[in-house]
This record gives C-alpha cells, structure tokens and sequence, in this order.
C-alpha cells in the first residue's frame, strides 16, 4: 500500500504553504485568540482561497468547486491546521455543511446557500447540543412549529462555537413532531442569525474567547424554504453529515507541526551542560508522540480513500477521531512535560518558549474530545456499529 502522495499533490502542499507564509502575518496565533483582528483576517484568507479554487476544490464545479480529488481537498485541510486553522469557523461549511445541502436540499437551496460558501463570504455555526442534550443529542427539546408558510422555533442551543463570530447562518435542529419517537422528530433548517428573536450569550472559558455560546431562540420565524430535506427526517442528515466532519478537521497535522516545534527546541536547549534532545526520557515522549500522530494520520487516511470511493466512512470515520483528539490533548501534554514550567507560559510573555505555542496547545485542545460528538460517543459507534456490542443503557 503507498501512503505517499502523487507528484501534483507535493507541488499542491507547496503552494499552500507559501500562500500561507504570505499571507498570515506575525501576530496570527491561531483561531482562538484575543486578538479582535482574527475574524476580519479568516475572511480575507477564505476570499483568497476561494479566488485560487482552492477553497472548495473537491467540490462539483457546479456548486463552486474545482472538481479535485479528496487527497487535494486533504492536503488543503491538513496545512490549514497545521498553521492554526486561518480559515476560521468557514472550514464547516466546506467540510460538511455544504456538502450536506448537496446532498439533501432542493434546486433552489443549492442555488442560494453554496455559491456564498464557495466564494469564502460567509460564516455558518451550527445549532445542536442544549444544556439537556449533549452526548444524546436526540432528547433535544427546541422545538419548531409547524405553521404552514413558515415554522416558529422556541428553545435553546449551548456549546455553539462561532455564533459570536458572528455567524450568518446557523444550522439547526429542531423537534417538529413531538409525539413522535426521539429519532424520527426532528427536522434541519437554515436559520438566518439575523432573525428576530435569536440572542447570542458567549460563554467565557480557558480557551477563550470565539469558543462557545449559548444561543437562545423566542418565537423565532424560519420560512419554510430553509427546511433542508424532509420534515421529521433530520437525523439521518446529521449522521452522515457528522462523518464527514469527524474526517475533515485535520487535528492531527496540528500535531505534527507542534513536534516539529519541541523536536527544534529539544535540539537548541542546553540543560546540566548537554542537549535535551540527548535525555532518554525526551526522546521517549517525542517518539511516542510521533507514533501515535502516525496512526492518527493513516486513520485519517483509510477513512479519506473511502469517500473517495464515494463511501461513507462512519465508522471510520469515528476510529479517525479518537485518534485525532487525543493524539492533539497529548501533544499539549508532552510539550508542557518537556518544557517544564515555563511551558506555562503565555504568548504574551516575552520568556515563553516556543512563543507560548505548548500552552496555547494545551489550552486550546481540552475541548478536543468533546467538540463533535464526544469520545465516548465516538467509542460508542465503534463498539455497536463496529463490533457488533448491545447498546448501554
């Protein structure tokens, strides 16, 4: 089996990455940061990306796209997050958001929702957990009335990522028929964030600010136009909408980059009179943490050649993610292992190693396992889907 990529796609990886040195200035320090600059910038960034083809480029041609193989559209997503995600909240319109109304919605919702995501102008988040619905997101209770021309929608969402951004859209789920089983009730709409009635309440936390909102809905008006595929059948959306996901954030390159980072630093920093890179503990922890980065990345991989057969890689799909996200809280870990205190330094304090980067890394990734499905929905999926075990209660 070869795990290299093609010629055109080396090329592909160069481009990107001189595109980025270009364009990310000095004070970019990823997606969650303080700096009040960063949401005008992922928009630029994603404008450009799109003028190139590059944004999109796995897309149809017709929805916008540049009509390029899944290992481009992968060499794309792993740059990105290796460089702090510059894209902004927009990777989920790309990922799944957009491929989702390929998928499901009508002539007219194609025509209006992905030539915008195409060309990088707009922002969607997505609509899902409530503070009673998180792991077992079909108890969610926001509700949407069905009221002929239009539905009226009455609840709240919690853990919204990029809804302060601010979003334009959000992608929501709501329960259209009450009586019915918790599965087959529930309905997906395009829900304009402008709309009377919506109120965004950040939610302030150690990763920062852009990280998660509450958002809660009164009486709010979705024409029924924004009702994406069919009334009460919305979870069968989510679950092939959330594979595509759980593949298309590329959190392992991220990891890749910050051992890259500690693999410099342990090289260039002298301790009791010798390189760090000489210790055999360092050396344990590096080559551990390239291991399992490997395995993450060829997960990634075997779950990437199967939408390019036109598959869907659910199970995959979920195997790929637990990889991912604790491969990334690890890197975190082993950077602040190696660095010793000062590893806890900000990127605000000139003494940081590594421009604060581990702390960042540590900080930023806590979330990781929790962010699109847990882990322990993820092994969940495994266990029932790909082993074949009885549901827990």
């Amino acid at each position: 089996m070869d795990f290299d990529f093609r010629p055109e796609e080396k090329q592909f990886r160069e481009e990107v990455r001189a595109f980025l040195k270009r364009e990310l200035p000095d004070w970019w320090r990823g997606l969650f940061s303080d700096d009040d600059r960063v949401p005008a910038l992922t928009r630029q960034i994603c404008e450009k990306l799109a003028q190139r083809g590059w944004l999109t480029i796995s897309w149809p041609r017709e929805y916008g796209g540049a009509a390029a193989n899944e290992w481009m559209q992968a060499v794309v997503r792993e740059e990105m997050w290796a460089h702090d995600e510059p894209r902004g909240p927009q990777y989920m319109n790309l990922n799944y958001i957009g491929p989702m109304i390929m998928r499901f919605g009508t002539p007219e919702q194609k025509a209006r929702f992905l030539p915008p995501m195409a060309a990088g102008k707009v922002i969607w988040c997505q609509g899902f957990s409530e503070p009673g619905a998180g792991s077992d997101l079909a108890s969610l209770r926001t509700r949407a009335d069905d009221a002929g021309d239009h539905f009226v929608v009455n609840g709240s969402k919690i853990w919204t990522s990029y809804a302060d951004f601010p979003a334009d859209w959000c992608l929501l789920l709501a329960r259209t028929d009450q009586k019915a089983p918790k599965h087959k009730g529930i309905s997906v709409f395009a829900l304009d964030m402008r709309t009377a009635g919506i109120t965004v309440r950040p939610i302030r936390s150690m990763a920062g600010p852009r990280d998660f909102n509450e958002v809660f809905f009164d009486e709010v008006v979705i024409p029924r136009d924004c009702l994406l595929g069919a009334k009460n059948e919305g979870w069968m959306m989510v679950v092939a909408g959330l594979s595509f996901e759980r593949v298309g954030v590329a959190r392992y390159a991220k990891t890749g980059r910050v051992i890259e980072m500690l693999v410099e630093y342990a090289r260039k920093t002298v301790v009791d009179g010798r390189p760090l890179s000489e210790r055999p503990e360092v050396r344990a922890k590096l080559a551990d943490l390239y291991c399992r980065y490997q395995a993450a990345r060829l997960l990634n991989y075997r779950a990437i050649s199967m939408q390019a057969r036109g598959e869907v890689p659910a199970i995959e799909g979920s195997i790929a993610r637990v990889h991912n996200t604790t491969v990334e809280q690890l890197a975190g870990q082993v950077g602040l292992e190696i660095l010793g205190p000062s590893g806890q330094l900000t990127e605000a304090d000139p003494r940081a190693p590594i421009d604060g980067r581990i702390e960042h890394q540590w900080i930023h990734e806590i979330s990781a396992t929790i962010a699109a499905g847990t882990i322990e929905v993820q092994k969940n999926i495994i266990a029932q889907r790909g082993l074949g075990l009885p549901k827990t209660d």
